[in-house]
This record gives structure tokens, C-alpha cells and sequence, in this order.
């Protein structure tokens, strides 16, 4: 099924309980623009009301990047006018909160560039598989470009301090076997397997019981709150209803049968 948008520069389809979301870009290597921006809010919401799709997974079109940074052509009319730059950024930050706000897993395949905004992009996504082709890089420093304090600390949350610093200082770019040595990625596989590893993960992932999964994602999530902003309320709330569903008592019933679960969600 593909749902439909106001743009060709971003795609959204959905098969085998896999959402697919693909930034359409090729001749510009996927670089983001606020029209693909803008549509990222309305893909993610359909995703998340369709029972159907278990797991979401984003990707560039071309093969040659996931998303290579913000389009600098629209920096001039967007991003230097006060009044401009605000309307521009909250267009971005909506397209990264409903990344965030998604209660599916969700999995970054990173095949070649995957610079500045890309890889703030990637960051959203609970898992990062890449290509041994895929390069990495945060180029605000070279670009003069005041970078906010939400884009550092999630860096920092995920590679630490030193990393988050040698790789915003230099601005240069890294390997994907660098990436992953600092854990900005999980794994690095061939340019020529990763859509299969990929999809292979996902279909496990979409085959697990989606309450189980949410409510995992939740504890996740509050984990990188302060603690006294985490909602363990909510998290307590989703892991109980993991053992009043029928999902459980049919992990059971297909543990002790020797089968595959079938999970429906309740």
C-alpha cells in the first residue's frame, strides 16, 4: 500500500507489516528540504494508526545517501531572515518529534552520506544498521551554523562526551566502521546485503508482540529523561497490560505447542 502526499521527494509505503518512509532526493543526495520536512509528520501519523505496520524503517533513495545534511540551496530565502529561520526550524523540529513520538520500533538503514541533519535524522531511530559504503559527518563547524542544544545532547547521550565533541569540533567525516567503534551506529554490514539485513530484522521485530515491544519503547524513551520528568507511571501501565492480553497467553500457548505466535496486538 502507498499513501499518498503532496510531494514526490518523499515516499511512504507499507508491506509485510514493514512501513517503509524514503527521503526522494537523489540529485541533491537526499539533502532535506522543508516540503520533505513537512511531510514527515503526516507519514509517521498514518504509520502509527495503521494496525497493520509493526515496525517503520527510513531510507534514502538513489543509493548514494540516507540524507546528506539540510538543502543548503534554501539556506538564503529560509535559514537567514530571523522571521524566516523560525518558521524553517519549527517545520524541522515537528518532522523530528514525530520521529520521536512513534511507539513502533524504528530503524535507520544508512546506505553512503548521512551528514548533519541526516545524521540527527538517524538519531531518531531506536536502531542505525549501515553499509560499509555509508560516511558520517556534522558539519556545523564548517558551515557557521549555530548547532542547538537538543541536537548536542543527544549525541552526547548516545556516543558520550569526547565522542560527541571530536565529532562536532572537526566536522570531518567518519567511516561507518568508525561510526559503529563509537556506537553512533548498531552494525555495518555490505553495500549489497544491507537491505536484506534490514529487512530480515525487521520482519522479526514485526513478528514479536507489538505490546510487549511498546511498552519496552516507553521504558526506553523515559530512560533519557531526567529523572524526575519520567513518566514510570505510563511505563508500569504498558508493561501490565502485557499480562492481561491475549498476545501473552498465546506466547504461552505457542511456547508450550512448540509453534510460531501469531500476535494481534490486544
Amino acid at each position: 500500500m502507498t499513501i499518498e502526499l503532496d510531494t514526490d521527494r518523499m515516499l511512504a509505503e507499507v508491506a509485510d507489516g514493514i512501513g517503509w518512509m524514503t527521503f526522494n532526493n537523489p540529485p541533491r543526495h537526499n539533502a532535506m528540504s522543508a516540503e520533505m520536512n513537512r511531510a514527515i509528520p503526516t507519514i509517521i501519523e498514518s504509520f502509527a494508526a495503521d494496525p497493520d505496520v509493526r515496525v517503520v524503517v527510513m531510507k534514502g533513495a538513489g543509493g548514494k545517501a540516507f540524507v546528506s545534511g539540510a538543502d543548503i540551496s534554501e539556506f538564503g530565502e529560509r535559514r537567514t531572515a530571523a522571521e524566516a529561520r523560525a518558521e524553517y526550524d519549527a517545520i524541522a523540529a515537528a518532522a523530528q518529534r514525530s520521529l520521536l513520538r512513534l511507539d513502533k520500533p524504528l530503524i535507520a538503514m544508512i546506505e553512503g552520506f548521512c551528514m548533519g541533519g541526516g545524521v540527527i535524522t538517524a538519531m531518531k531511530a531506536d536502531i542505525r544498521i549501515a553499509a560499509d559504503n555509508a560516511q558520517f559527518a556534522v558539519p556545523a563547524a564548517k558551515l557557521g551554523l549555530g548547532y542547538g542544544f537538543d541536537g548536542v545532547a543527544s549525541l552526547v547521550e548516545l556516543v558520550g562526551k569526547a565522542a560527541a565533541a571530536e565529532i562536532l569540533y572537526s566536522a570531518r567525516r567518519y567511516s561507518a566502521a568508525e561510526a559503529a567503534q563509537m556506537g553512533l551506529i548498531n552494525r555495518v554490514v555490505p553495500v549489497a546485503e544491507l537491505e536484506s539485513a534490514v529487512v530480515e530484522l525487521a520482519t522479526v521485530i514485526a513478528g514479536n508482540a507489538p505490546m510487549t515491544i511498546r511498552s519496552i519503547k516507553s521504558a526506553i524513551r523515559e530512560i533519557g529523561k531526567d529523572p524526575d520528568r519520567r513518566d514510570l507511571a505510563r511505563v508500569a501501565e504498558l508493561t501490565e497490560a502485557c499480562f492481561a492480553s491475549d498476545d501473552y497467553r498465546e506466547g504461552q500457548a505457542a511456547f508450550l505447542e512448540k509453534r510460531t505466535p501469531v500476535f494481534h496486538d490486544r
